[in-house]
């Protein structure tokens, strides 16, 4: 404080504090009750020091007085420059010219200076180098403090602070204007009121009256001046202190010129300027190498200020006329750039190259591909020619270049892009050239040219198994499955075949497709039939030829089960079905006994005994209809059906206990009348023989299988059968009667003495003993009794072996496919090949007429 009077009244100790917003807060700490008359006084961390003329007292903040000190003059400014707590130092200016240096915990006072002229504002720079005065003539004078030489001084001032953060610079206020000086530069002036107390940074403190402002002023000038004389590093620590985006980009730009890297490089890190970070981090990089010649960098930094005429001028000079046009090319400024061609192969194709490059960038593909071809870049001319869908100048370019410049490279990219439009046979000529037959086969698979991918794999068997595996899986895609397994055996490759079935039949259940899963798992029954078959004429390997029968037998069951789940699906997802409740019965029945023990994939337990269940009681098998019914309460089934389950349930209850007569199937080889349903199996419950279907109505067919005795080949079993048998009497064998509501066939036993049927007569001496099944075993005077319209020969051929089945009631028509050997009702066969031209179960075709 600088009162203007002497202060005869209570002194209260402040603290001052400043607010997040910048405003001045006091907060009251202390209060000394007692007159105390001073004429200036400065407060300490815990001193109040007071001045009365030539004395100087030190005083607690409880009014006791601590140290006084006599001066030679009176004082006339007094000042505190800081130093530890209960220790700091005192500037003090006398009237007679002399500035003293005092402590607050010494008595004795130093003397720093002594002036000619009354002191009026004193102050001590930052390192306590330089000492600033102002005397009673209005003049700034600043001295070193070490060697007393007057360093500067400036005019009209009457108060005067050192910037607290830098050493080189003060301000001064006086006459209405602050000035801001550093170093011994010129100084910058605005009009500001009031004495200069602080200087910190960019932040001027202002005493007007009894007001403290606090004043911004911008760092701009003396950077300015700083790098007028390019001190970098001065500069930037002036800028450190407070300059604008503006300021720091004039002096990240000035210390680049100036190869002050590392000033430049700070000054783009605070500008966030990451382009001219990327040819700095590249220079320093070269100096590490060893480049050392600044001269070089130059041209570099102008060119990225965007000086490009002055950066060629300087790569000109400095013998780097290639980097001059390098620069002019990516400029695309390509007239210019011819000005620095080096008269060499070299850069005069680099330079055709990018204005091709150009071109291409700018959409103008006929330039550029006229540019590519000039620069002997084919490749690069070559995909503007493809991409653009222009054969003729690719044709044209194949043949009229040299052999030298048909590289390999060149030629398949002209022929990719010429099979890319569809000019097989222009893409031909060129893999002919190249002499490239794998390629040349792998278009014709790829166009589907079968031929003329076969005429190749004639003349050149090694790509056999290339042309015919894609063809097979071609013909598949197709539904061609006859011809891909022929073509897929062509190239050898029966395990993929195989595969591949198994695939497409996986594929089909999980989109429940079953018919073709049955027709797939038919197909596949075929190809294990012919793989055994091929054992059995080779080498006879048995353990081989026992796992080709196996997966025949398996393959053939599977194929039935989805062949009858389709329709079981379809009864069960479709509101209308075109089959008769007794044909749904016989398949739901047929299924049930398949799944007994273990259910095929996709197959639904619950759609089949549902089936079972609901056209069971539809027919009036009652019983059956409740065994289904009881079967379904074990099932997990959907929600959705479980209360017409239960509502079947309890209205079957209500029924009889028991399936109408005419509805249980009756085994023709022992005359025994079975239950619809059989836990064993879909075989007689007495005799054990297995029931044979009709694989429309599934209705069980009026034949029994029988065997071949031992040394009867079949060969010679069927020129046995083909041979005349004896005539025979109406009377003789099975016979239809009447008994009560019920039609029966039975065997006519009261004609024994006659000559009789042989096969009839077999039958009757068979019984089975234990419960096992005892098979029906032919000689061959059986066999040649037997009529060959009344046998059915399923004929698998070896090693699995023909089926025989000898017709009981010859006046049933029974049908049989030669393809799968599945028997059929005439009628029922008869019906489907006029509705499908083809056998419902595995897709041959039969003409209908």
């Amino acid at each position: 404080f600088t009162p203007v009077a002497p202060i005869p009244m209570p002194v209260m100790c402040v603290h001052v504090c400043v607010c997040v917003l910048g405003a001045w807060m006091f907060l009251h700490q202390e209060k000394i009750v007692k007159h105390v008359e001073c004429s200036l006084l400065v407060v300490c961390s815990q001193n109040l020091v007071l001045c009365l003329e030539k004395r100087l007292q030190s005083l607690s903040f409880s009014g006791e007085k601590i140290r006084e000190w006599v001066m030679e003059s009176q004082i006339r400014y007094i000042k505190v420059v800081g130093g530890p707590p209960g220790r700091e130092g005192l500037l003090v200016g006398l009237k007679n010219g002399q500035v003293l240096k005092v402590f607050v915990d010494n008595p004795f006072p130093v003397v720093l200076l002594k002036h000619q002229n009354s002191v009026r504002c004193l102050d001590l720079s930052a390192s306590r180098t330089k000492l600033a005065v102002v005397d009673e003539r209005n003049t700034l004078l600043v001295y070193d403090v070490v060697t007393k030489e007057l360093l500067y001084q400036e005019p009209k001032a009457n108060s005067v602070a050192w910037n607290t953060s830098c050493e080189d610079m003060l301000c001064y206020s006086g006459e209405g204007m602050l000035s801001i000086k550093a170093n011994n530069f010129s100084t910058h002036q605005q009009r500001q009121q009031g004495f200069v107390v602080g200087f910190t940074a960019s932040k001027i403190f202002c005493l007007d009256f009894f007001a403290m402002t606090c004043v911004d002023v911008p760092q701009s000038a003396p950077m300015i001046q700083y790098l007028e004389r390019k001190l970098y590093k001065d500069a930037y620590k002036i800028g450190c202190l407070g300059v604008t985006e503006g300021d720091w980009n004039t002096l990240a730009l000035e210390a680049l010129e100036g190869m002050d890297f590392d000033i430049s490089k700070k000054a783009f890190h605070r500008l966030r300027d990451l382009r001219f970070l990327e040819p700095i981090h590249s220079i320093e990089e070269r100096k590490r190498r060893g480049e050392t010649n600044n001269h070089v960098f130059l041209p570099d930094i102008l060119a990225y200020q965007g000086k490009f005429s002055e950066a060629a001028k300087l790569y000109k000079q400095g013998g780097q006329s290639e980097k001059a046009m390098e620069m002019y090319t990516d400029l695309r400024q390509f007239d210019k750039a011819k000005e620095f061609v080096v008269t060499t192969d070299k850069n005069v194709k680099q330079l055709v190259t990018k204005q091709a490059d150009w071109f291409k960038t700018t959409n103008d593909p006929q330039a550029a591909c006229d540019m590519y071809v000039a620069a002997g870049e084919y490749l690069k001319a070559v995909d503007i020619m493809g991409e653009n869908g222009w054969v003729d100048r690719i044709v044209g370019l194949v043949h009229d270049l040299d052999k030298a410049s048909q590289s390999n490279e060149l030629l398949y990219k002209c022929a990719t892009y010429l099979k890319n439009l569809s000019q097989y046979s222009y893409a031909a000529e060129v893999y002919e050239k190249l002499k490239d037959i794998k390629s040349l086969v792998s278009m014709y698979i790829s166009i589907q040219q079968w031929n003329e991918a076969f005429s190749l794999a004639m003349q050149h068997p090694e790509f056999k198994d290339d042309v015919y595996t894609p063809y097979a899986t071609w013909l598949v895609e197709n539904d061609k499955f006859d011809e891909a397994q022929e073509a897929l055996n062509k190239a050898g490759r029966q395990n993929e075949a195989i595969h591949l079935l198994e695939q497409l039949a996986e594929n089909a259940i999980k989109e429940s497709r079953f018919d073709d899963a049955g027709f797939y798992y038919w197909m596949l029954t075929k190809s294990a039939l012919e793989s055994a078959r091929k054992e059995a004429q080779g080498e006879a390997n048995q353990q081989a030829i026992g796992v080709h029968k196996e997966n025949f037998y398996k393959f053939k069951e599977l194929s039935e089960v989805y062949y009858v789940y389709h329709h079981i699906r379809r009864y069960t997802d479709q509101p209308f079905t075109s089959l008769l409740p007794e044909a749904l019965m016989n398949m739901s029945r047929f299924l049930a006994h398949k799944i007994t023990a273990k259910v095929p994939p996709g197959v639904s337990q619950v759609a089949v005994y549902l089936t079972l269940a609901k056209q069971s009681k539809t027919v009036g098998a009652f019983k059956l209809a409740r065994y289904a019914y009881e079967k379904l309460k074990t099932l997990r089934t959907p929600g959705h059906l479980q209360e017409a389950i239960d509502m079947g349930c309890v209205t079957v209850r209500s029924k009889p206990f028991m399936d109408k007569e005419d509805l249980l199937p009756m085994c023709y080889r022992c005359s025994t009348t079975n239950q619809l349903f059989n836990t064993a199996g879909s075989i007689c419950t007495n005799c054990r023989q297995p029931f044979v279907f009709s694989f429309v109505s599934f209705e069980v067919l009026p034949v029994v299988e029988f065997f071949l005795a031992e040394g009867i080949s079949d060969d010679e079993a069927m020129k046995l059968i083909q041979m005349e048998a004896p005539r025979r009497s109406k009377n003789q064998g099975w016979k239809e009667a009447e008994q009560g509501n019920a039609q029966v066939l039975k065997l006519d036993e009261a004609d024994d003495g006659r000559d009789g049927d042989p096969f009839t007569k077999l039958l009757n001496t068979l019984h089975s003993t234990n419960g096992e099944f005892v098979p029906v075993v032919v000689d061959r005077e059986t066999l040649q009794a037997m009529h060959r319209t009344e046998v059915i020969v399923k004929k698998w051929g070896a090693p699995i072996g023909n089926q025989y089945y000898q017709s009981i009631i010859p006046d049933i028509g029974i049908a049989i496919c030669r393809n799968c050997n599945q028997l059929f009702h005439s009628d029922d066969y008869e019906m489907q090949i006029l509705a499908k031209d083809s056998c419902p179960f595995c897709r041959r075709v039969v003409d209908s007429s």
